[in-house]
């Protein structure tokens, strides 16, 4: 079975921008390249799970969306890194659905078309129901914490706090030797 990084797009892997819906305002957070580098040959998968209310709001057309994953793989493709597959939830906070974070519905379904084992993987996000995903579905988790967020949240603590990138690269490569 494989291990896998689950990531986040906004605020973990790019700068988060206010429902971003242009392929060309794509900015990507610093030390994302290098990190994912070492993560890679480390033996790591890599998955992209984010939450996209944008789309029903209509201020995100799918039709973007997947421009915008193709221009990331192609900025990553650069570097020889891949993203093995982009999972994207289209619904509203408020709907509960299985695949919008906190719960675990996108991760579960990753884990099961790239045979990853959960026990052994990380979920990776700049929000504490990113990191609730991640303990649904048994990963360990990562909070790349710029925010503040997860000082007053419901949910449980992630597995570790960081404040950029190569923190957390760090985190994943001392914790998987």
């Amino acid at each position: 079975m494989n291990k896998a990084i689950f990531f986040d797009r906004d605020g973990t892997l790019i700068v988060d921008k206010f429902y971003l819906n242009n392929p060309k305002d794509v900015e990507y957070l610093p030390g994302v390249f290098s990190n994912l580098e070492n993560l890679r040959d480390a033996g790591f998968l890599f998955v992209i799970v984010t939450n996209q209310s944008g789309i029903p709001r209509g201020w995100v057309s799918e039709e973007n969306l997947h421009s915008i994953h193709k221009r990331m793989s192609k900025d990553f493709a650069i570097y020889n890194i891949e993203f093995k597959g982009y999972y994207y939830s289209p619904h509203m906070p408020e709907s509960d659905h299985p695949d919008r974070k906190p719960n675990p519905g996108m991760l579960l379904r990753a884990a099961k078309d790239f045979n990853i084992d959960l026990t052994k993987s990380w979920m990776v996000g700049d929000k504490m129901s990113d990191v609730e995903a991640g303990h649904r579905a048994g990963t360990k988790t990562i909070l790349i914490d710029t925010k503040g967020s997860a000082r007053s949240s419901q949910y449980k603590p992630p597995t570790a706090y960081v404040h950029t990138f190569p923190e957390l690269a760090q985190v994943i490569l001392s914790s998987s030797v």
